[in-house]
């Protein structure tokens, strides 16, 4: 079996596709190849990919592209879509490209698939397409409600891909997940922001009073539901993914401080971004009963040894910060 992977050289499509060739996640039917297909925008790097692996097939291209899409998708017999710009800061200030890649690029692989008849198509998606939620957890049925335009058009984006399911009858399954960490971040969202800062001796910029509140999940915990999903999920169905770990950032600025052997004076208050999100919660209930679906990192531990993995690598991340600070590029919170 070929499993397509878009965006497979960033952060979370490179833990999958690791996964995948590895032991695999859920032990599903055997994936004998895995294609990777990415733009390796600034956020992606080959590195992240045993390329010496004869299972894996990196293709470097855009997923707005239909001629190429169409040519993989031929190939493939299923098809796991983690491609799409996601740094919120970004979007606030330049919508278009989060369009272009979240909608446009979805739309021109759901039609690829289609036409070539792909047996299952898992779209990834976000917990901020719920919006903010002042009291509760949001669960799959509740209505959406973005605020960012990067949240706005992954809203778009799972509705485009449902809709192919309900008009076509595509095999359409979305997940929604809630803050990943781990290894192989880019330095532009919290967790590796303030541990490379912190350990290159700096400071850390902290949004406004710092109460925002987010639940985080590792990112191999995101991995294994997604693949829970591929390999047992039901056709037209929408998933969420959480870790069940919510702390205010102000919360996780000072666990990141103790990890990183620091005090609160490397703390600079910044002022908040426009419409930034309180808070956002959903349930899994759906998850965990229908797929068996259990988050397996202590998130103590897994920050810990997420700390630990940037403390001993830096050869990965220190490049990738020179060409986000040339670039101009702002950090996420």
């Amino acid at each position: 079996m070929n499993v397509l992977v878009t965006g497979a050289a960033g952060f979370i499509g490179s833990t999958y596709a690791r996964m995948l060739l590895g032991s695999g996640p859920t032990g599903g039917p055997s994936v004998c190849r895995v294609t990777v297909l990415d733009k390796l925008t600034y956020a992606g790097t080959v590195d992240n990919l045993d390329l010496s692996d004869p299972r894996l097939r990196f293709v470097y291209g855009d997923v707005c592209d239909p001629g190429l899409v169409g040519t993989l998708m031929a190939e493939a017999d299923q098809v796991v879509h983690f491609a799409a710009e996601s740094h919120v800061d970004r979007s606030i200030n330049a919508a278009e490209d989060f369009v272009r890649t979240n909608v446009l690029g979805t739309q021109t692989l759901l039609d690829a698939a289609l036409r070539h008849r792909v047996e299952r198509f898992v779209h990834v998606s976000t917990d901020e397409v719920y919006g903010s939620v002042e009291t509760g957890s949001r669960a799959e049925p509740d209505p959406l409600d973005p605020n960012s335009p990067y949240a706005a058009s992954k809203a778009a984006s799972d509705l485009i891909a449902l809709s192919y399911h309900r008009t076509h009858g595509l095999d359409v399954r979305v997940t929604r997940c809630t803050n990943n960490y781990g290894p192989r971040q880019f330095p532009e969202k919290i967790i590796p922001l303030f541990v490379t800062n912190l350990l290159d001796g700096g400071d850390v910029p902290l949004y406004g009073d710092g109460l925002n509140r987010r639940d985080w999940l590792h990112v191999e915990d995101h991995c294994l539901g997604v693949d829970l999903v591929r390999v047992l999920g039901r056709p037209g169905e929408i998933y969420n993914i959480s870790g069940g770990t919510e702390l205010t950032n102000t919360r996780l600025t000072e666990l990141l401080l103790d990890a990183c052997g620091a005090d609160w004076s490397r703390v600079r208050h910044v002022p908040d971004r426009k419409g930034h999100d309180l808070r956002y919660s959903i349930l899994d209930d759906k998850a965990r009963d229908e797929l068996g679906y259990r988050p397996r990192h202590d998130f103590e531990r897994g920050l810990a040894r997420t700390v630990e993995w940037y403390r001993r690598n830096r050869e990965w991340w220190e490049p990738l910060k020179r060409r986000a600070s040339e670039a101009g590029l702002s950090r996420a919170l």
